[in-house]
């Protein structure tokens, strides 16, 4: 499109951010609106894979990602009941490499950038309606766009926009913990504790912090989102029959927030007239491939891409939709089967530990090369 475009990006996580210094750096107007009062994540860490890694160092980042997060060597899963590593797959030879960062560090770094490219972000500003004509709604007024993005997350209002007929999310039976807790001299790995029923991911963060992700079944429900306090003891209990060493460090952990797990379908239509959705808002994934993120990265670089090869907004978020869809399909459905190779037990689980081992011994890059169509896309190319 050759006239500057006003865009509308409903959302500043991740996903929206990315969108908004894609836009700018392509010369489009751009207004990111937040509901929130400040750019904030509770700690959390996030792994950056080599895929989204391709479309930050293109938007200009690589170095503030060298500067926020750690290359990651190797991930090794690990028995939670013995504390034995089973293996060890080397992440070394990818490039660019894997990281782990803080979201909180990233999002300052993507907000810093996109303001800089001249994205304008306005917090405590919350959507109340949008039209297919692009004009918005908010508590602070109203206003038009020739493309409004939803990037407003797992709970997005813009899906059923979109989508008036979408089916509720379904409860997996899976419940999540994520903390921080101080730890020092870690080694930059991402560690699997598997146990039946349960598993835990930690890595390292910045500032001498180890970042936590604990997953368990059970039929209790727990409500969708990331930001529910939870009394540690719950995590600590979870895992109560597990090593010492695991047992030794969820014993620091002092704050912990629990969430439910939900199976949502892919939205069929991700585009109504001038409003497109983007990230969670289109295609929320289970945490077992940590892809959510790096999924929707890659969607603000494409889209943003469409917009300048297309003649209309229309056409362009078509085509969005035709790039992305397979792509994010196949790494949902890689994850929802992660979550069940995590937690196998009895007979199953031991030829599982059987299989990695000899994996592990004799082919210690087999993780990458099993996993390259998705760590070897290039969204810039």
């Amino acid at each position: 499109m050759t006239d500057r475009l006003t865009v509308a990006i409903v959302g500043a996580g991740i996903g929206g951010l990315t969108a908004a210094l894609a836009f700018a750096r392509n010369g489009a107007e751009v207004f990111v609106l937040e509901r929130a009062a400040a750019l904030k994540e509770v700690g959390a860490g996030i792994q950056i894979t080599p895929n989204a890694a391709r479309a930050l160092n293109a938007l200009g980042l690589a170095d503030a990602l060298s500067e926020v997060g750690f290359a990651a060597d190797a991930v090794v899963p690990t028995d939670a009941i013995t504390g034995r590593t089973v293996a060890r797959f080397d992440l070394r030879g990818q490039s660019p490499r894997f990281r782990f960062c803080h979201r909180a560090h990233l999002l300052r770094e993507l907000g810093t950038a996109a303001h800089a490219a001249g994205a304008k972000i306005h917090l405590g500003v919350a959507v109340t309606s949008v039209s297919q004509d692009g004009v918005l709604q908010t508590t602070s007024g109203s206003m038009e766009a020739d493309l409004v993005v939803g990037a407003d997350g797992i709970r997005s209002t813009m899906r059923f926009f979109c989508n008036p007929a979408a089916k509720d999310a379904q409860f997996t039976g899976q419940v999540a913990w994520r903390g921080i807790i101080p730890a020092s001299n870690v080694p930059p790995e991402a560690r699997i504790w598997m146990a039946p029923g349960r598993h835990l991911v930690t890595y390292p963060l910045a500032d001498n912090m180890l970042n936590l992700v604990a997953v368990q079944e059970r039929d209790a429900w727990a409500d969708e989102g990331w930001d529910h306090a939870d009394d540690p003891a719950n995590l600590q209990a979870a895992f109560a029959d597990c090593a010492p060493n695991l047992q030794h460090l969820l014993a620091n952990v002092e704050s912990s927030r629990l969430w439910g797990l939900f199976r949502h379908d892919v939205a069929s239509v991700w585009s109504r007239g001038k409003v497109v959705l983007l990230g969670d808002a289109a295609h929320p994934t289970l945490p077992f491939l940590a892809q959510g993120a790096n999924l929707a990265i890659e969607d603000a670089y494409v889209l943003a891409r469409c917009l300048t090869e297309h003649k209309s907004v229309q056409s362009a978020c078509r085509r969005y939709q035709q790039l992305r869809r397979d792509r994010v399909v196949r790494a949902i459905a890689a994850a929802n089967a992660n979550a069940q190779n995590y937690h196998l037990s009895g007979l199953k689980r031991r030829v599982a530990f059987a299989g990695l081992r000899t994996l592990g011994a004799v082919a210690p890059n087999a993780f990458l090369r099993r996993l390259s169509w998705l760590y070897d896309h290039d969204v810039t190319d």
